[in-house]
């Protein structure tokens, strides 16, 4: 079978899916089973779609009727780029399908069934989204994605879900409105809506800057940026995990899809303001998402800010990588990208398995709140395994994969900063020091939320009854973790792949991935790219020993299998003393107590309700005008009129017999006359 046909029987099975679920809406248990089980086979088969393109590099396309063929053509192209976010989005489908089969059984008579209908529109929607070829199918895609995952949000029915989903509902509808400003301006210069038309337009400077800006506005909306992230941290904790991991770990995604589609592959990245724009709001997006991340202590809310974080370095990645682009350096085009790129398929893996996680925790919890956990490691230890090798990652700790993506990343903006004229030389080091500065206060977070969660003595008696979640849901959890450690150790595998994808946005030829360990190429014009391998040996191989005598020795002090009373800081007797998410996090509350305070000035919930309560009480004065001037007045005249009228009704049947005889002679009068 050809790629475009595993495409076809993807999306053909998620819908399959998805009208099974609908239709088995009494029968709850054959619904989650079904819809999980084509969801799995969707996958799949998108997997099968993707790797040939991407291991012959070759771009296959395919061009149909369609239902609307007299203005748009529906096109499929399967380049590297989008066979890249096709493999992403199917192998998150696969692990959450097989999650949900043992995960739904809590929403039996709350809704299952709407939710494996949903779910499976939602990833149907998506992969097709990043393969069509035309405007108008990508935002008739786009809209259906962001409906799918909206009835998502709000599956829980209750007032907070419900809210957030209005939230997410008007700032993703903000958001499309842009793109097809964007798309309408395209549109206007190719005469048509293909891509491809719009790829060969030669639009003025200006205007395609107002392209890229409204474009990349309406996209960031959807990637969760700052400052238009104020619906993700409420979206997401709403969302039932499963779909909070395919949110969090692939749709956000597509926004940074749209941000490279736009920006690149059809407007050619030719400024290089436009890559500072990009690689600003980066910036800023990791510093101030994982700062507001450290002081939550909802486990669901704290990894939504560390999804703005992510798409934060995403973002610097994609913005180094068009800067490159823009002033022709062809080495740091390949190095952002790559980093970019890499990170991209890293976060949906990791986060992916930190929102598993959590949903495993609060699953036997029935909390979302870390203050009262505590204990979790003794209690859920696969669990517990599989949720640190994702703090790890997200981390970027060696040797998983989140290391590899940030390495690239480094090298990206070193690079940067010898590369350019003086702007690029000041606006290097300063990206550099923002991406360290979210690496520490990540790998911080990241203690805070394994140690009060996992570690010490449970906070609660619920939590003391904690067990481990069914074998599903761990082998879900236990294949992201293990694919963290394969994209980590398999850099030199992976990365040369990814290169090809770089290599096809940017025109240049992919050059050959090293193995060497070198903090930043030493030269702009050389021709190899550098993958941490060699340095993540170095470090690993001198902890193997201490790690195999920790787990044989049978009465050393390492021995890490000892069984005792949990360390509880030192305040075992006296629960109020112990350590808690809001006592770790306080100093650095207080020291950067001004960006909190930022928080609510960037949140754009508040402007949202307060212009939703205005058009309420607006819309309730004007409601009665019509009813006060027109609708009334028209009921008292009729009413006045009846009244009037009911003078001749005497209830006598001779007075109504005289009434006919003089309507019959007042129609012969008439008719003589």
């Amino acid at each position: 079978m050809t790629a475009i046909c595993w495409l076809g029987t993807a999306l053909l099975l998620f819908l399959i899916g998805s009208l099974l679920s609908l239709l088995l809406n009494r029968n709850e248990g054959l619904a989650i089973k079904l819809s999980g089980a084509f969801s799995l086979l969707g996958g799949v088969a998108g997997v099968l779609c993707a790797l040939p393109v991407l291991l012959s590099g070759q771009t296959v396309t395919a061009e149909y009727a369609g239902p609307f063929a007299a203005f748009a053509h529906l096109t499929l192209r399967l380049d590297l780029l989008a066979a890249f976010m096709v493999l992403v989005i199917s192998i998150l489908t696969v692990v959450c399908a097989i999650y949900s089969f043992a995960y739904l059984e809590e929403y039996r008579g709350k809704g299952a069934w709407a939710m494996g209908f949903f779910m499976n529109l939602f990833i149907a929607s998506m992969v097709a989204l990043v393969a069509v070829d035309n405007a108008f199918y990508f935002i008739v895609l786009f809209e259906a994605m962001s409906l799918s995952s909206y009835f998502l949000v709000i599956s829980e029915q209750d007032d907070e879900a419900v809210s957030a989903g209005l939230l997410y509902f008007l700032i993703a509808h903000a958001g499309s409105v842009l793109i097809m400003l964007a798309f309408f301006l395209m549109y206007r210069h190719a005469g048509s809506l293909d891509f491809a038309a719009f790829r060969a337009a030669d639009m003025p400077v200006g205007e395609a800057s107002a392209v890229f800006l409204l474009a990349f506005f309406g996209f960031g909306a959807k990637a969760g940026m700052l400052p238009l992230h104020g619906w993700l941290p409420r979206a997401h904790p709403a969302a039932p995990s499963h779909a909070s991991a395919m949110m969090s770990g692939v749709m956000v995604k597509i926004g940074v899809f749209g941000i490279i589609k736009v920006g690149i592959d059809l407007l050619g990245a030719t400024e290089a303001w436009w890559g500072i724009v990009v690689l600003a709001f980066g910036a800023v997006s990791s510093v101030l998402g994982v700062l507001y991340a450290l002081a939550e202590h909802d486990i669901k809310r704290l990894l939504a800010y560390h999804t703005v974080e992510n798409i934060g370095i995403i973002l610097m990645g994609v913005g180094a990588g068009m800067i490159g682009m823009a002033t022709n350096h062809p080495l740091l085009a390949l190095l952002g990208l790559l980093g970019g790129l890499y990170h991209l398929i890293n976060h949906a893996l990791f986060k992916g398995l930190l929102f598993l996680g959590a949903g495993a925790v609060i699953y036997r919890t029935h909390t979302k709140n870390m203050e009262i956990m505590g204990g979790l490691g003794k209690l859920m230890p696969r669990t517990a395994m599989a949720f640190l090798m994702g703090c790890m990652a997200i981390s970027a700790l060696p040797p998983l994969n989140g290391f590899v993506s940030e390495w690239f990343t480094y090298q990206s903006l070193f690079t940067m900063s010898k590369a350019g004229g003086i702007g690029l030389q000041l606006a290097g080091p300063i990206a550099i020091v923002m991406l360290a500065i979210t690496g520490a206060l990540a790998a911080m977070c990241f203690v805070k939320v394994y140690g009060i969660c996992f570690c010490g003595a449970p906070r609660s008696e619920q939590v003391e009854r904690a067990t481990e979640v069914p074998a599903s849901m761990t082998i879900a959890m236990w294949l992201l973790a293990l694919l963290c450690i394969v994209l980590g150790i398999g850099a030199a595998q992976v990365a040369p792949m990814i290169t090809q994808i770089a290599a096809e946005l940017s025109g240049q030829t992919a050059t050959s991935v090293a193995t060497a360990a070198t903090v930043f190429p030493g030269d702009v014009n050389q021709t190899s790219l550098n993958t941490p391998l060699l340095f993540i040996m170095l470090l690993a191989l001198p902890l193997l020993p201490l790690l195999l005598f920790s787990f044989t020795g049978k009465n050393n002090r390492l021995n890490f299998i000892q069984r005792g009373t949990p360390w509880a800081c030192g305040y075992g007797y006296e629960q109020r003393m112990s350590l808690t998410a809001g006592s770790f996090a306080q100093p650095l509350k207080v020291l950067f107590a001004p960006l909190y305070r930022m928080r609510k000035t960037l949140d754009p919930a508040p402007m949202f309700h307060r212009s939703l309560d205005a058009t309420t009480d607006a819309a309730a004065r004007v409601e009665p005008v019509w009813d006060d001037h027109i609708v009334m007045p028209v009921v008292g005249a009729v009413q006045r009129l009846s009244r009037v009228v009911q003078l001749i009704q005497y209830g006598d049947f001779r007075v109504y017999c005289l009434y006919v005889v003089a309507a019959l002679v007042a129609l012969l009068l008439v008719t003589m006359a």
